[in-house]
C-alpha cells in the first residue's frame, strides 16, 4: 500500500507570554489533510537547528503559509519598512532557502500569500512593500474589524492566464477569489512564470518555468473552506497527486537502494 505523502507546512515564530512558540494556522492542516490527503507535519522556524537537506528528504510536499509578517526588505535590496511593520526574521532565514532547495530537489510547493511573496523573492524577485501606496493599484487589504468570514470572503476577480499550470488544472478563465494583502510583488523574478493577475493588473499567481517539480503560489487563500469551494480544491488536489507521486518514487528509491 503507497504510503500517506507527507506535506510539510512552515511555521510562523510568536511570543506567546514569555515562551517562544512556533505556530501554523489549523487551515493549512486541515487542508493538506483533507484536499490534499497527506500527513502534515510542522516545520519549525529554526533554521540554525536543521538542515535544510534534512528537511527535503523527509517531505514529499511543502505548504509555505501566509501570516501577519513581512519578508525583511534587506533580502531583496529593498527600503527599510515603515516603522512598526511586524517582520519574522527566523521564518525568513527558514523559508526562504528551503524555497529554493525545495524546487531545485523537485519537491512540490505550494506558496500561499506570504508563501506566494517568498517564492518571488527567494528566487531573486521584489516587493512593493504596500501595494495600497502605489498609486497603481486598488487596496487589498481586508477590513480588520470585519469577521473572519467576511476577510476571507470573495474580494475580486481573478483572471488565469491561458497555457499555465492553472489553466492546465481546468480552473476558469475568471475566478473569485479571497485575495487579503498589503504586499505583491513589484519585479516578477527570474524563471517565474505569471499565472494569474487581478483586475488592477497586479500578479497573483506565480509557477516555476520547466520546474522538475510542482511549484505553483498564489496570492489569496485557497486553504480557507477548500472543501466548499472547487477552484480552490482543484489547486489542492494537484498539489496533493503531486506528493503522491512524489512519495511512490522516494519508496521505489528506497526499496532499489
Amino acid at each position: 500500500m503507497p504510503r500517506v505523502p507527507v506535506i510539510g507546512i512552515t511555521a510562523c515564530t510568536s511570543m506567546i507570554e514569555e515562551h517562544a512558540t512556533q505556530k501554523i494556522s489549523e487551515k493549512y492542516a486541515r487542508a493538506a489533510a483533507n484536499a490534499a490527503c497527506g500527513l502534515p507535519i510542522v516545520i519549525p522556524s529554526l533554521a540554525e537547528l536543521m538542515d535544510t537537506a534534512d528537511i527535503i528528504d523527509t517531505v514529499d510536499g511543502l505548504i509555505f503559509t501566509g501570516s501577519p509578517s513581512n519578508i525583511e526588505p534587506f533580502h531583496y535590496n529593498g527600503p527599510a519598512s515603515a516603522p512598526g511593520t511586524h517582520h519574522d526574521p527566523l521564518r525568513d532565514a527558514t523559508t526562504l532557502p528551503l524555497m529554493r532547495a525545495a524546487i531545485a530537489a523537485g519537491v512540490p510547493v505550494l506558496g500561499i500569500c506570504r508563501g506566494f511573496q517568498e517564492m518571488n523573492v527567494a528566487l531573486g524577485g521584489t516587493l512593493h512593500q504596500s501595494v495600497h501606496e502605489t498609486g497603481s493599484f486598488m487596496d487589498h487589504r481586508e477590513g480588520k474589524d470585519e469577521p473572519v468570514s467576511r476577510q476571507y470572503g470573495p474580494r475580486h476577480k481573478m483572471h488565469i492566464q491561458r497555457g499555465g499550470l492553472m489553466d492546465r488544472m481546468g480552473i476558469p478563465s475568471v475566478i473569485d477569489v479571497n485575495s487579503i494583502h498589503g504586499q505583491g510583488i513589484d519585479v516578477l523574478a527570474p524563471g517565474l512564470r505569471v499565472e494569474a493577475i487581478a483586475p488592477d493588473g497586479l500578479v497573483e499567481a506565480i509557477s516555476v518555468q520547466g520546474s522538475k517539480g510542482f511549484a505553483l503560489a498564489v496570492q489569496w487563500h485557497p486553504e480557507f473552506e477548500v472543501m466548499d469551494n472547487p477552484h480552490y480544491l482543484t489547486i489542492f488536489q494537484s498539489f496533493g497527486k503531486a506528493c503522491r507521486q512524489r512519495s511512490v518514487l522516494r519508496q521505489l528509491m528506497l526499496k532499489s537502494a
